[in-house]
């Protein structure tokens, strides 16, 4: 009998504690990423997977909120710091076309870009955390996840870290170069 509670015991908890942490994410890395369209800046419906069978692709799930706006320096820096090596940046807000138009010329913005103000592409992602990025190696595997908002660049000068070894370049401290600009 001090078995069986003892085993009912255990399987309680198990149960708890799979119940409590949800279902399992289906976007993580070393997975396929998902198959996505938004439309760019220009109008045109761009298809994610015809991105990334190019070469590795920066996707970033942004707003123009404070933290955002703070951070897109680091991200416009990576954009700059490898391009050149076959990386695509794209930025995704949830913003009105309106505002993100206005806010892409006041900032200044040359990374691909699109507006999904109805948050289709954070239900695709699997994600709730705004901004979050995930960087996409040729042919479609996610090679890294980062969510949430570090202003200081930190965050940013990883992921840059981590684009340099998949196009095999040396790193960019993009947050030395932005401290250096403002």
């Amino acid at each position: 009998m001090l078995r069986f509670c003892s085993l009912s015991l255990c399987l309680t908890v198990l149960l708890g504690v799979a119940q409590a942490d949800g279902p399992a994410k289906s976007v993580v890395v070393g997975k396929k990423a998902p198959t996505f369209t938004f439309k760019d800046q220009s109008g045109k419906v761009i298809d994610l997977a015809e991105l990334f069978k190019d070469g590795p692709v920066l996707v970033r799930l942004t707003c123009g909120c404070s933290g955002c706006d703070k951070e897109l320096a680091y991200f416009q820096e990576i954009d700059a710091a490898y391009k050149k090596a076959g990386l695509t940046s794209v930025a995704i807000f949830r913003e009105p076309d309106v505002k993100v138009a206005q806010y892409a010329k006041d900032k200044k913005i040359n990374m691909l870009y699109g507006i999904d103000t109805k948050g289709e592409s954070w239900k695709v992602f699997d994600t709730k955390t705004m901004p979050t990025n995930f960087l996409i190696g040729k042919g479609g595997e996610i090679l890294a996840i980062s969510a949430g908002c570090d202003t200081s660049g930190l965050l940013a000068k990883r992921l840059s870290e981590r684009i340099a070894k998949t196009v095999g370049t040396p790193a960019v401290d993009v947050q030395e170069n932005v401290g250096k600009k403002k």
